[in-house]
């Protein structure tokens, strides 16, 4: 026997959501070209990088480490996720880290990271290695402007704290 009855209900994707899913992908599109269009020095503050890491890196369920490669003006040249973690912590290479800097051939370098448990405020192991990459950086003479710790609701910034 053939089963001849239709579910009269009829499902559509969540329409609200596509649409701020979208206006979010425009805004990073928009703030990313704005970053790396010459005519502006948008990273001359730690408001501005706030803002730019904050959609990169606050929804992100595991632990990513993140940097923002500048030309000597501090005007964004590339920026590149060059490790991911787990929940609750992911392991960075200076190594990789000065390799990545020379190939771009980057002047500076802005350092973030989020902690997915969201509190933002950094661990001992965040302060050591921001001094580890900070002086492996230095050999290359290319500068650590700052090292960003995205939570939920905050971000918090070494160099705001003296710690850079």
């Amino acid at each position: 026997m053939e089963n001849t009855h239709q579910s009269s209900v009829t499902y559509e994707p969540n329409t609200t959501l596509e649409k701020e899913n979208q206006v979010i992908e425009e805004a990073k599109q928009l703030l990313y070209n704005r970053m790396t269009n010459r005519q502006y020095e948008q990273f001359s503050s730690p408001s501005a990088v706030r803002d730019f890491l904050r959609l990169h890196l606050a929804e992100r369920k595991c632990e990513i480490f993140y940097c923002l490669f500048l030309d000597s003006q501090h005007r964004l040249l590339e920026d590149r996720e060059l490790f991911k973690g787990t929940i609750d912590g992911c392991s960075v290479y200076p190594r990789e880290v000065v390799r990545a800097t020379l190939e771009i051939n980057a002047a500076a370098v802005i350092l973030a990271h989020n902690h997915p448990s969201g509190v933002a405020e950094p661990s001992n192991a965040d302060r050591q290695i921001t001094d580890r990459l900070k002086n492996a950086l230095a050999l290359v003479d290319v500068r650590v402007l700052d090292h960003f710790v995205v939570g939920d609701n905050e971000v918090v910034s070494f160099a705001e704290r003296g710690w850079v």
